[in-house]
């Protein structure tokens, strides 16, 4: 089979190292869906994604004609649902300011006293 970057197709985890997953496109055909590719989150383990014998699908990001083989994507089929806004709920009430060095100088002043007011209560 020839295969594009961009095409989405099936194949099945066949191992599973630190640093990805290898997957069988069609017994000719293997690829590498490499820990970054796994999802956007951090991906301490591999295998807390996919496992052998899995049938997945994922996208092609690059093609080596010469040695049928693939890289491949995972996250770029199943994007990770919008996480809950995380500056908001690391900054505070910041989250719309945008955020910088001036913007550090602008507002120190006003973020001592609102730790120093958080200490008393």
């Amino acid at each position: 089979m020839h295969y594009q970057i961009g095409q989405i197709v099936e194949g099945v985890i066949t191992g599973i190292q630190p640093y990805g997953a290898f997957v069988n496109l069609d017994g000719k055909t293997t690829g590498l869906i490499h820990i970054s590719e796994i999802s956007e989150g951090f991906v301490k383990d591999v295998s807390h994604f996919v496992k052998i014998g899995d049938t997945i699908k994922v996208k092609i990001i690059d093609f080596d004609d010469k040695n049928n083989q693939a890289r491949l994507s995972l996250k770029a089929i199943y994007p990770n649902k919008p996480r809950r806004d995380r500056k908001s709920n690391r900054y505070g009430s910041l989250p719309a300011m945008k955020l910088g060095f001036s913007t550090i100088a602008k507002n120190l002043d006003g973020w001592i006293k609102e730790a120093k007011e958080k200490q008393n209560d």
